[in-house]
């Protein structure tokens, strides 16, 4: 990360948590729902299949900059899936770039390809071994590996959704961070159950399993993208919602935090990281912004 772009960032976090602020920092544009994948776990793929086309996407870059988001995602559906009157994804990431976005990562079930040097991340999702990856995510596992080593750039980032299929595969994705040099880091989520999968939820005892699974591994010296001091509010679910420095654009619609905001209940269960994360941070968590400035300099 630039120290430049630290600077900003940290600013940003100063006069947020001493003003109380809930002005965004981070957001992510859903470009499609169009998925080649029908994961176990996912709830919010082709619900449209529609391409959302690129002035659309141009305009709601607009809007998140001038909200003064600076932190940028592009996330589907599958990404790489996206074209509109011969743009692709990359054209979208250097947009944002000339824009003035500070960082701009993507998300990707990674079947399709990761060529994409231009992104600062690019969020691939790995869930588990290749057998318990498979089940979820259906037979794609060989395809991932060989497009991960076949990238043109080290800003991989796995990105595991910890489940009741897959939570005793923790080490193994790790491994794959460790020893691919494409792979920068992995990054863990919990399993929020989005309607018609609550059978894949963690009760709190697997959760205290897995993170304490997950600090071993940090302790090992795994690339680990995730923040331990956190663990305890995620594990219990205490950490403040909604994240208003958090939001999230889709077909124009503005949500706070998460796309499936609405649903009652969800946010009491919520299982991302990141939104624990930073919301702990923007409410002035001492621990929690020491160890994120320490992770996101060595990781973004």
């Amino acid at each position: 990360m630039k120290t430049s772009t630290l600077l900003e960032f940290s600013l940003f976090g100063l006069t947020t948590v001493l003003f109380r602020r809930k002005k965004p920092i981070l957001g992510t544009i859903i470009v499609t729902d169009r998925c080649n994948l029908h994961c176990k776990h996912c709830s919010v793929n082709n619900l449209t299949a529609i391409i959302h086309p690129y002035n659309q996407v141009k305009s709601e870059m607009e809007q998140l900059y001038a909200m003064g988001v600076r932190i940028l995602f592009f996330c589907g559906g599958e990404t790489f899936l996206w074209k509109d009157s011969g743009r692709t994804l990359r054209d979208l990431v250097k947009e944002a770039k000339e824009m003035g976005f500070r960082i701009v990562n993507i998300v990707t079930n990674g079947t399709q390809g990761l060529d994409l040097p231009e992104a600062d991340l690019i969020l691939l999702s790995l869930d588990g071994d290749k057998e318990h990856h498979n089940i979820i995510r259906g037979n794609t596992y060989d395809l991932i590996m060989r497009n991960i080593e076949q990238a043109t750039s080290d800003n991989i980032c796995l990105y595991m959704a910890v489940n009741q299929i897959n939570k005793g595969c923790i080490r193994s994705v790790c491994d794959v961070a460790r020893t691919q040099p494409n792979v920068r880091a992995v990054s863990f989520n919990f399993h929020t159950p989005y309607p018609d999968t609550r059978d894949l939820v963690l009760t709190r005892e697997d959760k205290v399993a897995c993170c304490a699974e997950i600090g071993q591994l940090m302790d090992e010296g795994y690339p680990i993208f995730n923040l331990r001091s956190a663990f305890p509010y995620i594990i219990d679910n205490n950490f403040p919602t909604p994240c208003y420095q958090c939001v999230v654009m889709e077909n124009g619609e503005l949500s706070t935090c998460g796309r499936c905001i609405h649903v009652p209940g969800l946010c009491d269960e919520c299982g991302y990281f990141f939104a624990a994360e930073y919301a702990l941070v923007f409410r002035g968590n001492l621990r929690v912004i020491t160890e994120m400035l320490r992770t996101y300099t060595r990781y973004v």
